[in-house]
């Protein structure tokens, strides 16, 4: 006998509403996850038509950022969760609309959108605030006695084996060693679990964003920026890690993992 699964996918679909006319809602609905967490979402919910925000058998949340067209994200849920919280308490992240979480019995959901370094250094900086602050809110929402999972574009990647041209990208953002530190600690150091990289250790070729020029898509010349992220104690409940590299819509492709346990659960870790 199997017990209960719970699929959860992430997007940066970089505009929802240019999703939404590439047949953003037939993918969605053929796939059915649990969650689905969206990142760039790039509009305010009043903006949308209501076929997006009101999808059936889904509960959706949304986070949009001061500046319009930018950055955003949104929950899409099955479930109908315990609590859902908008930003990080912490103004001047909180304005560009990056981080979303949603509480269930079994674990808190997060989903971000990490800064991106590549407009300079003063960004660079930025982000690595960003990421010291965010996992410092994820310490915390552990420190309530669930355990997290975070997911989304984290803008990073974290070893060689993650972008096709390492040498070439070790000066830029995205690639930078104090950035890539930042993935040691939370991973190495802090026992968080980088689930596609946990599941597949060695597998190479394997990208969530591709540059939009000379078709890098099509040569796979690409990065893996996007990521499912959680705390250890749920390593026993991991089923499945997947990079949905096919699916097209976006310069980035969705993530997704399957857990076996129970959303309306509290998690007691003997999940097999």
């Amino acid at each position: 006998m199997t017990g209960p699964t719970t699929k959860l996918l992430s997007w940066n679909v970089n505009g929802i509403r240019a999703v939404y006319k590439k047949g953003f809602l037939d993918w969605f609905t053929s796939v059915s996850p649990d969650i689905l967490a969206l990142q760039e979402t790039k509009a305010h919910p009043n903006q949308l038509e209501a076929a997006l925000r009101e999808v059936t058998g889904y509960k959706s949340y949304w986070v949009a950022a001061e500046k319009k067209g930018y950055s955003g994200l949104a929950v899409y849920s099955k479930v109908e969760p315990l609590e859902v919280s908008y930003g990080m308490g912490l103004s001047e992240f909180d304005i560009e609309g990056r981080v979303l979480t949603v509480e269930y019995p079994a674990f808190t959901f997060i989903n971000a959108y990490f800064p991106s370094g590549t407009t300079g250094p003063e960004r660079v900086a930025f982000k690595l605030a960003f990421s010291e602050a965010f996992i410092g809110y994820c310490e915390n929402c552990r420190s309530k006695g669930k355990p997290v999972v975070f997911c989304g574009d984290v803008n990073i990647a974290h070893q060689a084996i993650d972008l096709t041209n390492a040498k070439q990208n070790e000066k830029n953002s995205g690639f930078l060693p104090v950035e890539r530190a930042w993935l040691d600690k939370v991973i190495g150091t802090m026992g968080y679990v980088d689930t596609f990289r946990h599941l597949y250790p060695d597998v190479t070729g394997r990208y969530s964003w591709w540059t939009v020029r000379s078709g890098a898509r099509e040569k796979n010349i690409g990065w893996r920026l996007d990521y499912f992220i959680m705390s250890p104690e749920l390593k026993p409940a991991l089923k499945e890690a997947v990079i949905l590299a096919d699916v097209m819509g976006s310069d980035h492709c969705p993530v997704g993992i399957e857990l076996s346990l129970d959303l309306n659960k509290p998690y007691s870790g003997s999940e097999s």
